[in-house]
């Protein structure tokens, strides 16, 4: 009918449908967090686990973290490391992505196969296998170094911060790589090839061509997994503590998933280490909110 504005009538089945789904997130994450934002302001230690009422404290666990140059040291380290690990991560995969497209059918079967079993690899039997490479009686990486020359006999790669880290980056990036080469390979196929022989009869080398016109076509698939890579860079922890149970113990060789294991049930002050979960969270948020707002401007805009 026209001149006449026909409003669709609400319909509640979708709405109510949702409504499941929305309590168990509520009741599996909604709970920790609320627990957690409470205790950050309560002094919580192990007399509190036997039953002592929690003693309200206030902003006093926030004002400890923001005096300890040992809390501002991890943060520090962890941001720097979440960077690099998230960076050489998106650079790798997109790389080996962008290999896939060029290969012939066997070697990229070849290559997807290798990266699925080594994104499939248990993190326990993976990290057994790089803590052996890089033992210092025994490992493969010392060995293969002396036979090119290289004296590195007996180098304990995890009693060092600079080493260690530069281990667990390599560890960090070898496990989330698949994960950014499958997704920017899915992001590629979708990229016509027209478009690619238009650039090329243009004149644009293979560097202009993905720089001007494969990245702005696969930036969504680039943004959500390099905001992903750091989010998971940030918050990790079972490579660090597996690395740290064959090497250096110490507090130079702590990120913020340690940190807060160590300050909480290491040393019995859960109501410290809430708050630092909580600054951790509210990074992730500030992290994921940069992408967010990108989606929605995007979304506007088309």
């Amino acid at each position: 009918m026209s001149g006449v504005l026909v409003r669709r009538r609400a319909r509640p089945a979708p709405y109510l449908l949702l409504i499941p789904a929305i309590l168990v997130l509520l009741l599996g994450m909604g709970y920790p967090v609320v627990w957690q934002i409470t205790t950050s302001f309560q002094e919580f230690g192990l007399a509190q686990q036997f039953g002592k009422p929690a003693e309200w404290v206030g902003l006093q666990n926030y004002i400890g973290l923001a005096t300890d140059p040992q809390f501002w040291a991890v943060l520090a380290r962890s941001i720097a490391f979440c960077i690099v690990g998230a960076a050489a991560t998106v650079i790798i995969g997109t790389a080996l992505a962008l290999l896939m497209t060029r290969v012939p059918a066997a070697i990229r079967l070849t290559l997807q196969v290798s990266l699925l079993l080594a994104w499939a690899m248990p993190i326990v039997a993976a990290m057994t296998v790089w803590i052996w490479l890089f033992d210092r009686r025994r490992g493969a990486v010392n060995y293969v170094l002396g036979l090119l020359g290289i004296d590195m006999h007996r180098y304990d790669w995890l009693s060092n911060p600079w080493t260690f880290f530069l281990v667990a980056g390599v560890i960090v990036v070898w496990m989330s790589v698949p994960f950014v080469a499958f997704s920017v390979y899915a992001g590629l196929t979708q990229v016509s090839d027209e478009v690619i022989e238009a650039a090329s009869l243009d004149g644009a080398n293979a560097w202009q061509r993905f720089r001007l016109v494969i990245a702005p076509l696969i930036a969504p698939v680039l943004s959500i997994v390099l905001v992903l890579n750091l989010i998971w860079d940030l918050r990790v922890f079972t490579h660090f503590t597996f690395l740290q149970d064959a090497g250096g113990k110490s507090s130079e060789f702590d990120v913020l998933g340690t940190y807060i294991y160590k300050v909480g049930a290491g040393a019995g002050d859960f109501g410290t280490s809430a708050a630092v979960s909580i600054l951790t969270l509210a990074i992730t948020i500030l992290l994921s909110w940069f992408y967010v707002r990108q989606t929605i401007k995007e979304d506007k805009a088309s």
